[in-house]
């Protein structure tokens, strides 16, 4: 009986200590040194507006924006159905959308070579980040339909390029919409 009693004391002081104590020490803890990141890593527009998170990719279509990668999560970025399609390099479904998003970008940017990021999802769905080739074959497409130079959008691009983390984990990239903001502060 002793020890029945043991094993109840032992449970229910840890059940308080892990269920309870320590996961409103982190999250206290993480508010006061790390508020912008245990809060979503929101981001504001020019306006104040809420845009969304540094952390999710977004859809933009309008030709004054540059694009993120495809999303197979749900409708497109639904953070609730995050995932991939789990589609094969064999299936005719994928095969599909791939062939209509590359001739849609030929179009766009006819005679440059379309980074695989522009037509290959990720494996979450909700990737915020293109690679610095993806954001550079939008240059021209962007920079027409904003009436700014090439040039200008390049110097824009170099400045939201994040390196490789600690120098040596991952790939350069460019948060997608991080970078749209930014336009978006250029009146034209």
């Amino acid at each position: 009986m002793r020890d029945l009693i043991t094993s109840i004391l032992v449970v229910f002081i840890m059940t308080i200590t892990l269920g309870m104590v320590y996961p409103l020490a982190v999250s206290g803890l993480a508010q006061v040194f790390f508020s912008f990141r245990a809060n979503g890593s929101l981001i504001r527009n020019a306006d104040g507006e809420l845009t969304g998170s540094e952390l999710i990719g977004q859809r933009f279509t309008s030709p004054r924006y540059f694009h993120s990668r495809p999303s197979a999560a749900g409708d497109g970025y639904d953070a609730a159905a995050s995932g991939g399609s789990n589609l094969g390099p064999t299936s005719a479904k994928l095969i599909k959308r791939v062939t209509a998003d590359a001739e849609t970008l030929r179009t766009e940017n006819p005679g440059s070579p379309i980074p695989a990021d522009l037509v290959t999802t990720s494996a979450s769905g909700l990737d915020p980040h293109i690679s610095p080739a993806a954001a550079e074959f939008q240059i021209p497409r962007v920079a027409g339909a904003r009436g700014l130079s090439e040039l200008q959008l390049r110097e824009i691009v170099e400045r939201f390029t994040e390196s490789r983390q600690f120098g040596l984990l991952g790939e350069p990239r460019v948060n997608v919409l991080l970078l749209n903001i930014e336009l978006d502060k250029i009146r034209n």
